[in-house]
């Protein structure tokens, strides 16, 4: 690590997607809960213990996000560092997370994550080849907060693939439809080709 401001990695105190969802309830732009709870929120429960929270923005929706977080902080974190925004900063473009603190309290909050799409396509962040309507890979659970459907979580568990991301995928995979299964199928094999978790999607 180059470079750190703000409290140690572990001071998390995460909000729950619905604060999340209560906090984002006026703003009228595209955001969804990712990561380890969006699968939550897919299968309807709390599987697991989550470390933080983690939503999607678009990347030029920033200034709205940071509207809604008005007297948080906020930290670019990428590249070896976490630092500070001054307030008229934008994130770096080679950067896409955001760590929300609560000043008062000297937690992070949230992880903004910035994505590449617009209203209507979702484009991965970490490789803008691959994409979808928006409306196939967001969907919302029976309280109304938006996620990001278990093929797109996935997509990005797949990278790190570690135990709590295997057990995401089982977890998944027998709730998830054989369109969902056969565009992750094919979204590994352009990203991650040779991918494990490809035969089990076969």
């Amino acid at each position: 690590m180059q470079e750190w401001d703000g409290p140690e990695l572990g001071a998390w105190d995460a909000w729950t997607p619905w604060e999340a969802a209560e906090r984002f309830a006026h703003i009228d732009v595209p955001w969804c809960v990712v990561a380890g709870w969006s699968i939550d929120l897919f299968i309807g429960e709390q599987t697991r213990e989550h470390g933080d929270l983690e939503v999607e923005f678009l990347r030029r929706d920033h200034d709205v996000a940071r509207g809604a977080l008005a007297g948080f902080g906020l930290f670019t974190a990428g590249s070896g560092k976490v630092r500070a925004l001054q307030l008229d900063e934008a994130p770096p473009s080679k950067n896409h997370q955001v760590w929300v603190l609560d000043v008062e309290a000297h937690v992070w909050r949230i992880d903004v994550m910035l994505e590449p799409g617009d209203a209507d396509t979702w484009i991965s962040r970490r490789d803008e080849a691959i994409t979808a309507p928006r409306s196939f890979m967001v969907e919302r659970d029976l309280r109304g907060v938006p996620y990001l459907a278990p093929h797109g979580s996935l997509l990005y568990k797949a990278k790190a693939a570690r135990k709590k991301d295997k057990a995401d995928l089982e977890t998944c995979l027998p709730r998830m439809s054989t369109e969902a299964r056969t565009w992750l199928r094919r979204a590994l094999e352009d990203a991650h080709p040779g991918h494990p978790w490809v035969a089990r999607l076969t």
